[in-house]
């Protein structure tokens, strides 16, 4: 059963390669020549002037004294921890997604099956998101970065969704010359999720769509107060990880179990022994994507 592929070291070197230092460029000044210069690094000590980083330098200090690193130590973790523990939501209301999701109002035609943009159903995944085991306990401003994150992504997939279609795919080779008035429920040839197209494709592919979505969800007063946009590099790292993970599983995840019947109106034996299936239709029901 194929899950989203998502690779978190990935997000952690889209971050980093923004740069961002502690204290932020809002609340230091460099210390300008003599004395200030000395005083700074008397009052720091010459012992604590060098630090070593400490994890996944997601943060870079202002100078490389002990008190500047053991800042970035403490926040780039929780920074580290907010965006797996954010994929792991992602991927497990996915995963919730996949369970439900089926294709409806397909219209058979011998071996061809129909589907026009919104054949693709399921439940959006902002709820599923948000109550996620990995961030459902969160509260405060934590909460509303989650939230930020599963309304963006929630978004930008409903819109991948809903224009989803199936092009006239070679589903039913049964169909073709069927032996009977009625043909019964049978199971499509399995095919990639890639086959059936969206035009809103790029909503998921493209790292900067989902990052734009997330920026536009999060609370107005998070950003006034993020004065270096924190925010911004965060959600354009989860938003790498998402869209290079969909991708994958775009190629890898299979189409099955779609049941497909209809009648043959030119069967009229012994004269008409076989015909093809006309005005088909398909039984809508979820676990066409769970293998």
């Amino acid at each position: 059963m194929p899950s989203l592929t998502l690779i978190k070291p990935l997000g952690w070197g889209v971050f980093m390669s923004k740069g961002h230092k502690l204290p932020t460029k809002a609340d230091w000044k460099q210390p300008q020549g003599n004395p200030d210069a000395e005083q700074y690094r008397d009052g720091v000590g010459l012992l604590n002037w060098v630090a070593i980083p400490q994890g996944v330098p997601f943060f870079t200090p202002q100078n490389p004294q002990k008190y500047h690193q053991d800042s970035c130590n403490k926040i780039g973790k929780e920074y580290k921890d907010f965006h797996d523990k954010m994929l792991d939501a992602i991927k497990f209301a996915h995963d919730m997604w996949r369970l439900q999701a089926k294709f409806d109002g397909l219209k058979i035609m011998a071996v061809c099956a129909i589907g026009t943009p919104g054949c693709l159903k399921g439940p959006e995944l902002e709820s599923s998101i948000k109550t996620a085991p990995s961030v459902a306990a969160w509260t405060g401003n934590m909460a509303k970065w989650r939230d930020a994150v599963a309304k963006g992504v929630s978004q930008c997939f409903k819109k991948w969704q809903d224009k989803v279609m199936v092009p006239g795919l070679p589903w039913y080779p049964a169909f073709a010359a069927f032996p009977g008035p009625q043909a019964p429920p049978m199971p499509n040839v399995p095919m990639p999720l890639i086959t059936c197209p969206s035009a809103m494709m790029a909503e998921m592919t493209v790292p900067s769509k989902l990052r734009d979505a997330m920026v536009n969800a999060l609370d107005s007063g998070c950003k006034d107060k993020d004065h270096d946009k924190h925010y911004k590099s965060l959600f354009e790292a989860i938003g790498t990880v998402v869209s290079l993970g969909f991708t994958i599983w775009l190629v890898s995840q299979q189409i099955n179990l779609v049941l497909g019947q209809g009648p043959i109106p030119t069967f009229a034996p012994p004269f008409v022994p076989v015909g093809p299936v006309v005005n088909g239709s398909n039984i809508a029901v979820p676990g066409h994507l769970i293998t």
